[in-house]
């Protein structure tokens, strides 16, 4: 192997390695992993929502023949599986935005019980 193929396979390597490690370490901390399920689920809900005014239409045949009531109830359902195929790719970034300041939030919380207490 040639010292201009080692090195990105290096990286490689060591990024698949830290995936699974932090994947261990998420898999071992039950309330980081309620946190990201939380963070998906808005993230979920934001692109539901998302979804749903972009397929929306002002007249009674829109661009999804949503004919009366039956064709609005089609069109969110509709949405929610758009929204959840999106989050599930990897949606728009919004819940690992969110799971961060959750993790950021809950330390300062932590240090603050500390300091008051100690």
């Amino acid at each position: 192997m040639t010292a201009a193929l080692a090195l990105p396979a290096a990286n490689l390597a060591l990024g698949i390695a830290g995936k699974v490690v932090n994947g261990i370490a998420d898999a071992l901390d039950p309330a980081k992993a309620k946190l990201k399920k939380q963070a998906d689920d808005f993230e979920t809900m934001f692109l539901e929502q998302m979804t749903d005014r972009l397929t929306a239409s002002e007249g009674s045949e829109g661009p999804l023949g949503e004919n009366g009531t039956g064709g609005g109830i089609w069109r969110s359902q509709l949405s929610q599986q758009y929204a959840k195929q999106i989050q599930k790719a990897g949606g728009v970034g919004l819940s690992d935005q969110i799971l961060r300041d959750l993790i950021s939030l809950q330390e300062q919380a932590a240090s603050g019980a500390k300091n008051v207490g100690g």
